[in-house]
């Protein structure tokens, strides 16, 4: 139980990747805020997992909603680390559309702000709160992971801003280890290929196997526990920092 007495808040903690994450973390000991707008799902979960276990709405471009979550988190325990795991909406447009007409501003700026602007207002608000901490006998306090994608290195056609926005995120990775290494927090990311969240099912199963034949090994799609596992890795290796590790089967997005 090597989180007991630890909390973690894991934005999208409903949502494919974030449930299996709150899942594994609460198992392993952690007390968990699952930070959503999803408030069915996110309820239940909340309730399925019961003690230790609490659903905040939240919205992650809002400052007072996220300090809620991080309130709800100082109630449970010690708020440790974070995982930042939201996804939402994506626009697939290019730069200029088959029409002619330009890549519409709203989608763009609407998608930085979800996926890029959001991840650093979490990322700010919780180390605000996690440099407060005592560190322990490594100097360390606790730890953020990020998601970002493998898009954000070979993002496909249509994938301007989501590309863009995860690729904001790889690049805020490093930066932020550095600039919170003198208060003991790390910070790693991690770039998910293609994974077989349950929103993936509509895609139905010709699609999917499509996706799955560009994956060179394991010839399939990634599940959110394997997310999950490499999560529960970053927060309990002290020695990993400044990363953005891929998480893909060694898949490469080609240009569709």
């Amino acid at each position: 139980m090597a989180f007991e007495g630890d909390v973690v808040l894991v934005t999208g903690g409903a949502g494919g990747l974030g449930a299996a994450t709150v899942r594994r973390l609460h198992g392993a000991g952690a007390a968990v805020v699952i930070a959503d707008v999803a408030d069915e799902k996110a309820g239940a979960l909340a309730d399925e997992l019961g003690n230790k276990a609490v659903y905040v709405r939240t919205d992650v471009l809002d400052e007072s909603s996220v300090a809620a979550a991080v309130a709800a988190a100082d109630e449970l325990g010690t708020l440790r680390y974070a995982v930042v795991s939201h996804g939402g909406f994506g626009v697939l447009e290019k730069v200029v559309n088959r029409d002619g007409s330009p890549h519409t501003q709203k989608g763009f700026t609407d998608t930085i702000a979800l996926y890029l602007s959001g991840t650093f207002n979490v990322l700010r608000l919780v180390a605000a709160r996690i440099a407060q901490l005592e560190p322990d006998g490594n100097g360390e306090r606790g730890a953020v992971v990020m998601t970002s994608s493998i898009a954000g290195y070979e993002g496909q056609i249509g994938q301007a801003a989501y590309s863009a926005a995860k690729g904001g995120v790889i690049g805020l990775t490093l930066t932020a280890a550095r600039d919170l290494s003198s208060v003991g927090i790390r910070v790693n990311s991690i770039a998910p290929g293609t994974m077989h969240t349950p929103i993936m099912d509509f895609l139905g199963e010709e699609r999917l196997a499509k996706f799955a034949s560009t994956v060179p090994f394991p010839k399939r799609l990634g599940t959110p526990d394997e997310y999950a596992m490499l999560v529960q890795h970053l927060l309990e290796n002290p020695y990993i920092n400044g990363e953005v590790i891929r998480i893909d089967g060694g898949q490469r997005f080609q240009p569709r």
